[in-house]
């Protein structure tokens, strides 16, 4: 007889992980290793449970999914990403994550998602995959150089134009300049928009 799959769920929500207790239940083929409530509990979890798959929502306090997911990978267990939000799903595959489905999915569609996760295959929710296409399509306006990505570090951590100048040894128009290249690059039209867009890009960490 096959063994069940070990799933580690990480959500913050508690009935959230209710419900994927229920639908994890005998008789599914996968079985709950253990439940972690924020990022950091899903990496350590996952290095002392070594479930087979963590089943890993994105939006957590403290470290959040990508980043967790980002150190999970590679380290034993597949990660299948369940989450509300279909905008986060090239930074979550580009973190290593091996699938992508929204919470909305019914149970055995999860279940049959884990299953093939653990199998080695790669599973994106229908109702995503059209946005991923539109993600990978995009024209890319070139990466961040080390100098752009460091003011970018700057102001998603709250310095202002002449504090990032002091920290970086630079002008403070030398600054502007850098901030200006980052908004094209990352095609956005101000500061918060800059510093969402890299914190969705994988370029910053919470």
């Amino acid at each position: 007889m096959t063994p069940p799959v070990r799933v580690l769920v990480a959500d913050d929500h508690p009935i959230v992980r209710d419900g994927l207790r229920a639908a994890l239940g005998p008789g599914s083929g996968v079985e709950l290793a253990g439940e972690a409530a924020d990022g950091e509990q899903a990496v350590r979890l996952a290095a002392e449970l070594r479930p087979d798959v963590v089943l890993m929502d994105l939006r957590m306090p403290g470290l959040d999914g990508v980043a967790a997911i980002r150190r999970i990978a590679g380290t034993g267990p597949r990660v299948l990403v369940l989450t509300t939000f279909d905008t986060d799903v090239l930074p979550a595959l580009e973190a290593g994550a091996h699938g992508y489905l929204l919470k909305d999915a019914p149970s055995g569609e999860l279940v049959r998602a884990v299953l093939a996760v653990h199998r080695g295959e790669t599973v994106i929710a229908p109702a995503v995959a059209g946005r991923l296409a539109e993600q990978v399509r995009r024209p890319s306006r070139g990466a961040l150089s080390r100098r752009e990505l460091e003011v970018l570090r700057l102001v998603a951590g709250g310095a202002t134009n002449k504090e990032a100048a002091a920290a970086l040894f630079i002008s403070e128009a030398s600054v502007k300049t850098h901030l200006l290249h980052v908004y094209a690059k990352l095609d956005v039209r101000d500061r918060a928009a800059a510093v969402s867009e890299g914190y969705r890009r994988g370029l910053l960490t919470a």
